[in-house]
């Protein structure tokens, strides 16, 4: 049985309640005429079905927390995890298996319905007259931004996509009227912008009651928008001339061969513009005398709802992310592996990487004491390391976060080798790289029998926009004061030493590129295991080295801890240039004569 205990009302309890299932008919997503149009004339008439009407545009918004199943593929298929399941799809597209007419995770069609919907919704919304013209424009604003959103989703995914008509293609056009070519990335981008800034004017800056906390507001917008542009002015769509032959069948080039400086600017000021609103901060929690707490902190800016730090969540259900996350002794799958390449991301507690030679870093021998995160005898590859990982990082030793597991209150101690409570053997739920993902798992949350402590799915929080805006702000103004100053806002709050000048400071990076890869390290260990990553390598163009070739782990067939503990690859995996954009299923290229495939496929 599950249980959800939400602290607040989130504002889907108003709409979702009801749920009309007023868009769930669709044929071709260019045929923006719903197909039970007949069903839904009164729709616009009544303040309720209307509200439902949007309620349902909303929904088209994707959970992302279970990265078996379809529902989400990016941790699986990125450099931070391995899915231990062989029967779900991540599994053989890792080893290749990846062709043009695979439909899995194919959510192109998903976003157009949405698109569709919110369209419809902006085209109708005029005709209630039981609502007032402000909320009829907030409303508008709030399906404008979502269309947009949705735009968004694909253009991550697929890269340029086909900016339909704002008004609806009549019922009766014919198959060449219908068929509407992919526009320029950049274009795609700017109408984005465009009308995530159009949205602003009748949108609140922050929710006026709790029953309004997910309603869309000008923080997700500026956000999404700060997002969206940072991608485009990523190498992968800054004059990538690996793309000068992705043209449409007219000659249109779809990705901009010349290299723009300006879009990095743009992205940084979208991201500052956020963090100038005052409205959001790092989360913190204290100890008892007053000084931060990184490893609570950390924790629970996912286990919070609201706190200060989230820009947007939704109600999700989080049983995938505690049970695959849970270790196998604790009734979990084990199944969610995190890559010893992630592991080793993470930096020392003196703030320094594990390949520094003044980071302390030993890849020998075994704790001689225990710490409140792991046990005596423990292999020193994990101690000494910063709160972020012991935050996320489920390893052989390391003590569970939920004590009900132990034996006379003290704390459940995981083993990840063969034989041992949470490692190999005859069932499936252990995992093959001898980790496990613990970052967002509840420690309220019992899952022997399973009972799963509700709480949000965060989508967006202010971390992500700091390292975004010292990553932009570092390729068009390098040096400038404000790259280490929210760079170590990050390592601040996450309990390591500070870049800068002094004995309780890490050498900063000197110049450019060794400031974007500080970045990119820094990047990656906060934002883990957050469906981020899968993003980032493909958006610098680093895939080729880091998702293909062999991928270590810690051996999982060994008896003992001493055995387990040695590197060896668990996979062998293959990434090609096409996969650096998603493929479009043949179905979509049939009905469509002027949609052009994805380079590769």
């Amino acid at each position: 049985m599950k249980f959800k205990q939400y602290h607040k009302l989130f504002y889907w309890t108003l709409f979702l309640g009801a749920g009309l299932l007023l868009t769930s008919c669709y044929g071709d997503y260019l045929d923006q005429v719903p197909d039970d149009r007949l069903s839904i004339e009164d729709v616009f008439k009544r303040r309720t079905t209307t509200e439902q009407y949007l309620a349902n545009v909303y929904a088209y918004i994707r959970s992302e927390t279970d990265h078996n199943t379809g529902n989400c593929p990016w941790e699986g298929l990125s450099d931070e995890m391995d899915v231990t399941y062989n029967n779900y799809p991540t599994y053989s597209m890792n080893l290749g298996s990846w062709d043009r007419n695979r439909g899995d995770y194919n959510y192109w069609n998903h976003y157009y319905e949405g698109i569709r919907s919110a369209s419809y919704f902006i085209h109708h919304v005029d005709e209630n007259q039981e609502l007032s013209d402000e909320l009829i424009a907030q409303y508008k604003a709030e399906a404008r931004f979502l269309r947009a959103y949705f735009y968004s989703m694909i253009m991550r995914q697929y890269g340029p996509v086909i900016l339909l008509p704002d008004e609806p293609i009549a019922p009766d056009a014919t198959i060449e009227e219908m068929s509407i070519p992919r526009s320029p990335y950049d274009a795609c981008v700017d109408y984005v912008v465009a009308e995530m800034d159009l949205s602003l004017e009748h949108l609140p800056v922050e929710p006026t009651n709790t029953r309004e906390w997910g309603r869309i507001n000008q923080g997700m917008v500026k956000a999404f928008k700060a997002r969206t542009l940072l991608y485009a002015a990523s190498p992968l769509y800054n004059g990538n001339t690996d793309y000068a032959d992705f043209k449409n069948p007219d000659g249109t080039q779809l990705i901009s061969q010349q290299y723009d400086e300006n879009k990095w600017k743009r992205a940084a000021d979208a991201a500052k513009e956020v963090i100038d609103m005052g409205k959001y901060e790092l989360y913190r929690e204290y100890n008892g005398d007053g000084s931060l707490d990184p490893y609570a902190s950390l924790k629970n800016v996912f286990l919070r709802d609201w706190n200060p730090e989230i820009i947007f969540a939704k109600v999700s259900d989080m049983y995938a992310i505690d049970k695959n996350g849970s270790p196998y002794i604790a009734g979990g799958w084990s199944s969610w592996g995190p890559t010893q390449s992630a592991v080793d991301a993470y930096f020392m507690a003196n703030g320094r990487r594990i390949d520094d030679p003044a980071s302390g870093y030993l890849e020998q021998g075994f704790a001689e004491e225990e710490t409140a995160y792991y046990d005596q005898g423990t292999y020193n590859m994990y101690v000494g390391r910063e709160p972020r990982f012991y935050v996320a990082i489920t390893f052989n030793g390391s003590k569970w976060i939920n004590n009900e597991f132990g034996a006379n209150g003290e704390p459940l101690v995981v083993e990840m080798y063969n034989g041992g409570n949470s490692g190999r053997y005859t069932g499936r739920n252990w995992s093959r790289t001898g980790y496990v993902v613990r970052k967002q798992v509840h420690p309220s949350s019992t899952v022997k029998p399973d009972r799963i402590a509700g709480r949000m799915e965060v989508k967006f929080r202010l971390a992500e926009i700091y390292l975004s805006y010292a990553e932009a702000l570092n390729e068009y103004d390098p040096g400038n004061p404000d790259i280490l100053h929210y760079l170590n806002l990050i390592r601040e709050r996450a309990g390591i030493p500070q870049y800068g000048q002094g004995e309780d400071r890490v050498p900063a990076p000197q110049g450019q590129e060794a400031t974007r890869a500080a970045i990119h390290r820094e990047r990656r260990v906060e934002l883990a295991f957050e469906n981020l990553r899968y993003f980032d390598t493909r958006r610098w163009k680093v895939a080729e080295s880091t998702d293909g070739g062999p991928f270590y782990g810690m051996d999982v067939d060994a008896t003992d801890t001493e055995g387990f503990s040695e590197r060896v690859v668990f996979e062998e995996r293959v990434f090609e240039k096409k996969h650096y954009l998603w493929n479009i299923v043949q179905s979509e290229l049939d009905r469509n004569g002027l949609l052009v495939e994805n380079p590769g496929w």
